[in-house]
């Protein structure tokens, strides 16, 4: 969710948008047009189940984003999608590198990610506190909460760090290997880039995250779960 390719597209090809393209939703959001602490909706794929908001808060530059989808998967297949630091880069937006800092125990944990950034901007990367809250009957669901931590390792030459990137995950399940999805959160990969460029990416990369983690979770890594995992995602 951070700072892509596509921003440098959307920087050269906005001056040639046609009257009918400068009239859509996504421009008057790029202009600022839109309410502010009020969620919008971004996607809505019926066919995927997955349905997508941004928000412009108060005193942030970047929108928070919010998603809702049903995915057919369980809870602990998501939950061990979540902790597999060397498969990131297969299905999580621009990812170039990940690997996991340090295990805290079997619901917490520290980790790194490097990101891909368009031409002539540096690449970003971060480290993240990540949280499991396990699934319980009594619960009846299991939460994810992770936080960037920028100072929890040093800076990298010619690296800009991520400021923010903060969210949470909650997954409810809805019958066998059928997951309810649900998470909300806020990033801000640093830098010097217009934020508007910023936003209308971050509009879309929840969406597509969501589809590359569907796709991902039919790999035989995370339907064949009979292998032991490190972390504990559901209460025994």
């Amino acid at each position: 969710m951070m700072l892509m390719r596509i921003i440098l597209s959307i920087t050269l090809l906005l001056p040639m948008a046609s009257p009918a393209i400068a009239a859509s939703d996504d421009l008057q959001e790029l202009r600022g047009e839109t309410r502010t602490n009020e969620w919008v909706p971004a996607r809505n794929d019926d066919k995927r189940e997955i349905r997508t908001w941004a928000k412009q808060e108060d005193g942030k530059r970047i929108r928070s984003f919010k998603i809702d989808a049903v995915v057919d998967s369980s809870i602990e297949a998501i939950g061990r999608l979540h902790t597999d630091m060397e498969n990131m880069p297969r299905w999580y937006w621009e990812t170039l590198e990940s690997k996991m800092l340090k295990q805290v125990s079997k619901t917490e944990y520290y980790y790194y990610m490097r990101f891909n950034a368009p031409l002539g901007l540096p690449d970003r990367d971060g480290a993240f506190h990540a949280v499991i809250e396990p699934y319980s009957a009594k619960r009846g669901y299991m939460l994810l909460r992770v936080n960037a931590v920028p100072d929890y390792i040093p800076a990298r030459q010619g690296i800009v760090r991520v400021i923010s990137q903060d969210f949470v995950v909650k997954l409810t399940p809805q019958g066998k290997n059928r997951t309810r999805f649900e998470s909300e959160g806020y990033v801000d990969p640093g830098g010097m880039a217009p934020a508007w460029t910023v936003n209308f990416v971050q509009r879309r990369v929840p969406y597509l995250i969501m589809v590359s983690m569907m796709r991902m979770l039919q790999s035989k890594e995370y339907t064949d779960l009979t292998s032991p995992s490190a972390f504990t995602f559901v209460e025994p």
